[in-house]
């Protein structure tokens, strides 16, 4: 679990520069940060594999349900072999602070992308709609109504 601790570390960090990198805009920065985090999730994929592995193997010696079993069970487990008990339960909890703070800055970073996303998305209509004729009631000798719009607008610069 520590060699999973340190993985999800360096995750963490990868996430707080996603998140400069999401304030500033630069896309540059987040693909690359991207293709970090895909080979750190290579790695801790690996590493969850090895350790759910290793609880299987506890389980078995404990007469326990592997599918049922918490970590946080197994350090009660251990209560009576001090050391085991401390290094577990100090592994444990590291990796816990870790995962749900690498969670925090992944919640924030998801709000910040839905922000940035909508404010592009208020741009693109802002600038298709800076280009329309406002919509005015606009009627002729019929009672119908004309459109008599801006029309395809450009900008001349040989002036």
């Amino acid at each position: 679990m520590n060699d999973e601790n340190r993985q999800y570390t360096e995750l963490l960090d990868l996430s707080n520069n996603k998140t400069t990198a999401i304030v500033k805009g630069d896309v540059g920065q987040l693909q690359e940060i991207f293709g970090k985090e895909q080979k750190l999730i290579d790695i801790l994929n690996r590493l969850e594999m090895e350790r759910q592995s290793c609880v299987a193997d506890i389980c078995k010696i404990l007469h326990l349900s592997a599918a049922e079993v918490k970590v946080s069970q197994i350090v009660r487990l251990l209560e009576k072999k001090q050391a085991e008990h401390d290094a577990l339960e100090q592994s444990y909890l590291s990796l816990k602070k870790t995962v749900n703070q690498l969670t925090q800055v992944n919640d924030n970073n998801r709000l910040l992308l839905k922000e940035s996303m909508d404010m592009i998305d208020f741009e693109i209509n802002l600038a298709k709609n800076a280009s329309m004729a406002p919509q005015t009631a606009n009627y002729g000798k019929g009672a119908y109504e004309e459109t008599g719009g801006m029309g395809s607008t450009s900008f001349d610069a040989r002036q």
